[in-house]
């Protein structure tokens, strides 16, 4: 009986919606950051290193010569696809780059609530020794006038 309550309460507290977001999220962002990759980053690498389409460069396992990976891969021939492999490494790094760069700006939110929350909320009474409200001018204890300079 424990572990269907312990179940449930994972299940009921947002924790599996707040998953399922993650990975829906995810999975769009990938798509985002592919085409980023694809049709935005990689143009102009290649252009810059001589016209070079990234994702055409392979290495047939055969003895026979293709032009296009797509020829190849029609003509079912192995090949390694280092393209391919390069454009998903600078998707990798910049998908890392985008997590670093939220993560960094939801550390540095939580700082500013934790640093906003140390504020001290009361102060001394210097009279009477009693704890009272910061913005108090007069102490409810012992009614003395209080200089808010303190």
């Amino acid at each position: 009986m424990g572990f269907v309550k312990e179940f449930k309460d994972f299940a009921v507290k947002g924790n599996v919606i707040d998953l399922a977001v993650g990975v829906i999220i995810g999975g769009a962002f990938n798509k985002i950051t592919s085409s980023l990759v694809n049709d935005v980053v990689m143009p102009p690498i290649g252009m810059l290193l001589g016209k070079v389409d990234f994702t055409n460069l392979f290495i047939t396992l055969g003895s026979e010569e293709y032009n296009t990976l797509a020829e190849a891969k029609d003509a079912g021939a192995a090949t390694i696809n280092y393209g391919v492999f390069i454009n998903n490494i600078i998707q990798f790094l910049i998908t890392a780059l985008v997590i670093f760069i939220v993560i960094r700006q939801i550390n540095r939110m939580k700082r500013k609530e934790e640093q906003a929350s140390t504020q001290p909320t009361n102060k001394e009474c210097p009279y009477c020794i009693t704890t009272i409200p910061l913005k108090a001018t007069k102490c409810p204890n012992c009614t003395a006038d209080i200089n808010t300079g303190m």
